[in-house]
C-alpha cells in the first residue's frame, strides 16, 4: 500500500452505514502518549527526536500493526503528500507543517493512524464510519495494551498519563465525532446548538480540526478535558448524551424545513445538483457547499439516484491534493477548478 493508491479510493471505513448515517459522518478516538525517560518534544534534541521515531516506528510496524501497516516519513515527504494525508484526516495540519524527525504509521484500511512526534511522542487514532465510538474505543484500547507490553509511557499515579498539553493529561483520550448539520445552519439555529455543546465542555471545530472552518456544514465535536474521568465515562457521556442531543436538534430542524419550507428546500437542493452536474469551473469551497445540500437531499430522500458513498468520494477527491494526485500532475488553482468540475460531472453523470 502507498499514498498514490490511497489517493484514488474512498477508505473502506467510510462506507459503513448505520442508524445515524444521516447526521454522523465519522467517529474517532485518539490517545496521546509520551515515552517515559524522554523529554517532551519541545525539550528534545534532534537525536532524541530521531530515537523516538525509530523506536515507535519499529514497535508499531513489527509488534503492533505488523504487515497491515506502512510508514510515511513526514519530515521528508513531498508537500502534496503531506496535504493529502491532512485531507484524509490521517495527520494533523500541525504534524504536516512541523519540523524535525516525525512520521506516521497507517493501517492498510486507514482505520488506524499513529502520528509520531506531532505534539506528543505518539498520537494514535482509530477511525470508523458513522456513529461507532464504542468500536473505536475497544480497538484503540487493545492497541494501547499491546504497545504497553513493549514500551513504558510517562505516567503519574496522581495525574495519569502525562502529555504536552494540559487538556490531555489524565486518560490522554480525545473523542471526536464529525457531524453534518446543514438544517441547523439553514434555520439559523446552529449557534444555539453549538453553544449548548460548549456549555457541556465540548470543543467544536471545523472539517480539519483545530483552527479550521466548518466547510460544507461539517462540524467536529470533541471532549476538551480528560483529567478526572475514566475512559469509559468519557465514551458513555459522549455517546449516550451529547451526540444524541445534537442529532436530535438537527433532525428536528430538518423536519421543520420539510414541513414548512419544503419547496424552498427542494429548490436549493436541485439547484445545487444542477450546478454540480454542469459547472465548468468550480472551487473546492463551492463544491463542499453544494455537496452539503446534495447530501441533505439524499438523506431526506429528495434525491434518490445518488448514494452517500458518491458524495463522500467527491468531497474527498475534489480537495486540492487529491485532485492533483487523481489526474497525475501538479496544477495551478485555475486549472484545478476545471479539473474539479470535470471530475464532478463524470461522477454525477445521469
Amino acid at each position: 500500500m502507498n499514498l498514490l493508491e490511497l489517493s484514488k479510493r474512498l477508505a473502506p471505513w467510510r462506507r459503513v452505514r448505520g442508524p445515524f448515517s444521516d447526521v454522523v459522518v465519522s467517529s474517532r478516538v485518539r490517545l496521546a502518549r509520551n515515552l517515559a525517560g524522554m523529554p517532551f518534544l519541545t525539550k528534545c534534541t534532534e537525536r532524541q527526536s530521531q530515537d523516538i521515531v525509530e523506536l515507535l516506528r519499529a514497535t508499531l510496524l513489527t509488534e503492533v500493526l505488523q504487515e497491515d501497516a506502512f510508514y510515511v516519513d513526514i519530515s521528508s515527504a513531498d508537500p502534496l503528500d503531506k496535504e493529502l494525508l491532512v485531507e484524509r484526516h490521517l495527520i494533523s495540519r500541525q504534524h504536516a507543517e512541523g519540523k524535525g524527525p516525525r512520521g506516521v504509521v497507517i493501517s492498510a484500511d486507514e482505520s488506524i493512524a499513529a502520528m509520531v512526534n506531532e505534539e506528543d511522542h505518539l498520537r494514535m487514532q482509530v477511525l470508523a464510519g458513522r456513529f461507532q465510538l464504542e468500536k473505536c474505543y475497544e480497538r484503540i484500547y487493545q492497541l494501547d495494551e499491546r504497545i504497553e507490553q513493549k514500551l513504558t509511557f510517562a505516567f503519574s499515579s496522581r495525574f495519569g498519563y502525562l502529555t504536552a498539553c494540559p487538556t490531555n493529561v489524565g486518560t490522554g483520550l480525545r473523542v471526536s465525532v464529525m457531524l453534518h448539520l446543514p438544517a441547523l445552519k439553514m434555520s439559523g439555529e446552529i449557534e444555539k446548538a453549538l453553544r449548548a455543546a460548549r456549555d457541556m465542555h465540548m470543543a467544536v471545530r471545523g472539517l480539519y480540526g483545530e483552527g479550521t472552518e466548518a466547510v460544507g456544514d461539517m462540524f467536529q465535536v470533541s471532549n476538551q478535558t480528560t483529567l478526572g474521568k475514566s475512559e469509559e465515562d468519557i465514551i458513555q457521556e459522549f455517546g449516550e448524551e451529547i451526540i444524541p442531543k445534537i442529532i436530535e436538534y438537527e433532525r428536528h430542524a430538518r423536519n421543520v424545513l420539510m414541513s414548512k419550507k419544503r419547496l424552498a428546500l427542494e429548490d436549493r437542493i436541485f439547484r445545487a445538483l444542477a450546478v454540480l452536474r454542469s459547472a465548468r469551473l468550480i472551487s473546492s469551497e463551492e463544491t463542499m457547499y453544494l455537496l452539503s445540500h446534495l447530501r441533505l437531499g439524499v438523506c431526506l430522500k429528495i434525491i434518490e439516484d445518488i448514494s452517500l458513498d458518491t458524495i463522500d468520494e467527491l468531497a474527498l477527491l475534489s480537495q486540492p491534493a487529491h485532485l492533483q494526485r487523481y489526474f497525475g500532475r501538479d496544477m495551478a488553482p485555475s486549472e484545478r477548478g476545471m479539473a474539479r468540475a470535470e471530475l464532478i460531472r463524470k461522477k454525477l453523470a445521469v
